[in-house]
């Protein structure tokens, strides 16, 4: 699976971004796609999963509310809508996808490029 991340951007406290994922390739074999963010000099967290089918949901604590992820099957796109955005998400953002529904960032096997979202006034 390709994967495709587009989105980022310098935004203010308090605005927001929506991220976007395009998946191509062996796009069946991917049964979940994850949201992950890594900051200078932290390593990559989890941010946020959705099942291809059934649109199962699950979020990090420290998102949840403010984030929403979401998939259009017909596009093989997955999106992240991030509001109410602080200081502290400032990060490089990446999709990837996995063969499971899992907040493990291990089990993720194709990984995008990563797109920069900084949020500074």
């Amino acid at each position: 699976v390709q994967l495709q991340a587009s989105g980022g951007g310098l935004v203010k406290p308090g605005g927001s971004l929506r991220l976007s994922c395009a998946a191509s390739g062996r796009t069946f074999s991917s049964y979940s796609m994850g949201w992950f963010r890594q900051a200078p000099g932290k390593e990559r967290e989890f941010v946020a999963a959705i099942t291809w089918s059934f649109g199962y949901t699950t979020y990090a604590d420290d998102v949840k509310g403010r984030f929403t992820i979401s998939r259009d099957n017909a596009k093989n796109t997955v999106y992240l809508q991030m509001n109410s955005l602080k200081p502290e998400d400032t990060a490089v953002y990446y999709c990837a996808s996995s063969a499971r529904f899992t907040t493990a960032t291990t089990s993720y096997n194709s990984w995008g490029q990563g797109t920069q979202v900084t949020v500074s006034s």
